[in-house]
C-alpha cells in the first residue's frame, strides 16, 4: 500500500512501514510542510496513497469534497508517540485493507477504530472492536 504522511506522523512510523514493505512518503522528506491540507489531499489523490494524519481538517474536508478517494487514516489518541500509534496503524491495516483500497477514512481513538466508506453520508459510521496494543 502507497501512503502520505502527514507533519504529524513520526518518521519512526514511516520507517515501520518501509520496513513492512510499504511505499511512504512523508511531507517532511519532500519539504511539503506548509503545503494546505486541500493540496494535500489532492497530491494523494495524483499519486493514489493512502494520507496519515492527526489533523482533523481532512475528515471535513473528505466530507465536503463528497468524492471516493484519497482514504485517510485519521489519529485521535492521546498517546501520538510512535510506540502508540505504530501498532494501532497496523492493527488497521490489517482489519481495514479492503476498505482503504476501495476508499474509506478510518479514524484511531484510544479505545479502537471507526471506519466510514467515501463517500460520506451521515449515518454511516461503522463502529469497529477496541484492540489492545
Amino acid at each position: 500500500m502507497k501512503f502520505l504522511a502527514g507533519m504529524g506522523i513520526s518518521m519512526a512510523t514511516v520507517d515501520a512501514l518501509r520496513a513492512a514493505g510499504h511505499e511512504v512518503a512523508h511531507l517532511r522528506e519532500e519539504a511539503l510542510h506548509t503545503l494546505p491540507d486541500s493540496q494535500i489531499l489532492d497530491k494523494a489523490v495524483l499519486e493514489q496513497r493512502v494520507v496519515l494524519t492527526c489533523d482533523l481538517d481532512f475528515g471535513d474536508l473528505l466530507a465536503a469534497s463528497g468524492g471516493r478517494v484519497p482514504s485517510v487514516i485519521l489519529f485521535r489518541t492521546r498517546d501520538q508517540t510512535p510506540g502508540a500509534i505504530t501498532p494501532r496503524l497496523f492493527k488497521v491495516l490489517e482489519a481495514c485493507s479492503p476498505a482503504l483500497d476501495a476508499g474509506a477514512i478510518v479514524i484511531v481513538e484510544d479505545g479502537g477504530f471507526r471506519l466510514r466508506r467515501l463517500p460520506i453520508q451521515r449515518s454511516q459510521a461503522t463502529p469497529r472492536p477496541g484492540f489492545e496494543v
